[in-house]
């Protein structure tokens, strides 16, 4: 199956490139500094949050596989977008609050207020790790993609995409991103709302047919186990725990997702943002999935028993490539930079605000908002050529699963920080030493499960979680330190939030 990318399509794909830097730049050219560097300047409607929220979490990668994956096999692993019942009722009810009330400029700046400065710098410093190498890898697989079904190089591609991001990033801070973030967001679902439309068309008996042939050949769900007593090994229930608590995570303690929490203070604009995400992260992923049922119905359909098989990522970029008419194909090509460009450019200016903040700042306190800005603007310009550096060694070396290793180990440590996130909020007694032996104790636990037994995935987080309150509050128990959460005026948990309503209440 091979397609042609034609003049008008590469003329479609650099002048969407092309407006959204100019977006980027036009809605910065204020120049901000300081606090609306990197938080804005309150005028950021709750919307254009929610769909950036939306926007960072869908990378390029999930783009092409959440439709790889139904073609290719069944709907078992859409079940995962339910975690989200698990995980915005947590965000809303329980975190949220006490961020509003704190007024953070950092996500890792909780950790500060409720244990100590060190576990802010660790928290910040390996989310800062954890991101370039990340986005090193969504420029990397998408730009391979994109350059087998269109013939574009894949090191033009990543500078391209990378450029662009780093230029509006560095320039307009996070209003700027969340901006460019909606556009990419809107271009992104359009474009699979498009896609399917086409699909259906294309295939005789529309709708009604990809459902009878979907449910003869098992392409929805068939001999799924809902639940298995022994929760390590894959079921539908554990993967719609693992995944809420992962996305969970994300929320609360992940410096790209809470600073579009922290650009306002309203309590009601926050929960807004994390309901329209969840809303946003359900409907798109059921899009995909059922576009990769629709086309592996058209395929029976045209192409009989010989379907393309091979590398399932690759079937929807190349159905827009092939099947798709000219134009039509640059617009959709378009949405894949889309996510991949709403995600690096979220990356970059997270980075360079959590560096600035949580790291530059703790250690030469009272820097100026001047000072801040252009160390921030320095450090997302530094990060977007590394990041662009280490996705062109990729193109040209065989080190990539070394890199999905590092991904995958970051990836794990990352959500043992969430699990000391919730060991800050739900615990009193839990304190700085407890909470940082329980970190390393956690870490070591995870690494053995991770890279030692046959565990699901699915039960990582589970198992971060467990261990990190567990760990972190005996082991505070036993060192016995005071711990700044039993100071009843600094309301840094849970309950001092309810004990708030109930003084409320009681005026």
């Amino acid at each position: 199956m091979t397609g042609t990318f034609a003049v008008i399509d590469y003329i479609i794909l650099f002048a969407y490139l092309l407006f959204i830097l100019y977006v980027g730049i036009a809605v910065g050219k204020k120049g901000m500094k300081g606090k609306e560097f990197f938080k804005g300047d309150g005028t950021i409607p709750w919307w254009v949050t929610s769909v950036s929220l939306f926007a960072t979490l869908l990378s390029p990668i999930s783009f092409l596989s959440l439709a790889g994956n139904s073609y290719a096999d069944s709907w078992q692993l859409w079940v995962a977008q339910l975690g989200l019942f698990i995980a915005v009722p947590v965000a809303i009810f329980i975190f949220l609050p006490v961020y509003r009330n704190l007024n953070l400029d950092t996500a890792y700046e909780y950790l500060e207020r409720r244990f100590d400065k060190n576990l802010r710098m660790l928290g910040s410093v390996l989310f800062i790790v954890y991101q370039v190498g990340r986005m090193s890898i969504i420029m990397y697989l998408p730009s391979i993609a994109l350059s087998a079904v269109t013939g574009i190089n894949a090191v033009a591609i990543i500078i391209f995409m990378g450029v662009i991001a780093t230029i509006y990033s560095s320039f307009g801070g996070i209003k700027s991103v969340l901006w460019t973030d909606f556009i990419q967001g809107v271009v992104l679902i359009g474009g699979g709302v498009f896609a399917l439309i086409m699909l259906i068309i294309s295939i005789d008996g529309g709708v009604g047919e990809i459902f009878q042939t979907g449910i003869e050949d098992n392409k929805f769900f068939s001999n799924e186990v809902i639940f298995d007593p022994n929760i390590l090994n894959d079921s539908l229930f554990i993967i719609i725990l693992g995944a809420g608590l992962s996305t969970a995570f994300s929320y609360i303690s992940s410096q790209d997702m809470v600073q579009r929490y922290l650009t306002t203070n309203d309590l009601k604009q926050m929960n807004k943002m994390t309901i329209g995400n969840g809303v946003l992260s359900i409907g798109t992923a059921t899009l995909f999935f059922f576009i990769g049922t629709a086309m592996y119905v058209f395929y029976m359909q045209n192409s009989g028993d010989s379907i393309p098989s091979g590398n399932s990522d690759l079937i929807f970029a190349n159905f827009i490539v092939s099947e798709l008419p000219a134009g039509i194909s640059g617009l959709l090509i378009a949405g894949l930079f889309a996510a991949g460009q709403s995600t690096l450019s979220t990356g970059l200016n997270s980075v360079a605000t959590s560096w600035t903040l949580d790291i530059q700042k703790v250690l030469k306190p009272g820097m100026s908002d001047e000072k801040s800005t252009r160390i921030a603007r320095n450090v997302s310009t530094f990060v977007g050529i590394l990041s662009i550096a280490f996705a062109i060694a990729l193109v040209y070396s065989d080190i990539s699963s070394a890199y999905e290793w590092f991904n995958g180990l970051m990836g794990l440590v990352l959500g043992i920080i969430g699990g000391t996130f919730t060991l800050g909020i739900l615990t009193k007694k839990a304190n700085a030493k407890g909470a940082m032996i329980g970190f390393i104790a956690t870490s070591a636990v995870a690494i053995y499960v991770s890279y030692f037994t046959d565990t699901t995935l699915w039960a990582y987080s589970l198992i971060n979680l467990v261990c990190s309150l567990v760990f972190g509050y005996l082991f505070s128990l036993m060192f016995n330190g005071k711990s700044k959460a039993e100071d009843s005026d600094l309301e840094l948990t849970v309950y001092d939030q309810k004990k708030d309503l109930n003084n409320k209440k009681i005026v």
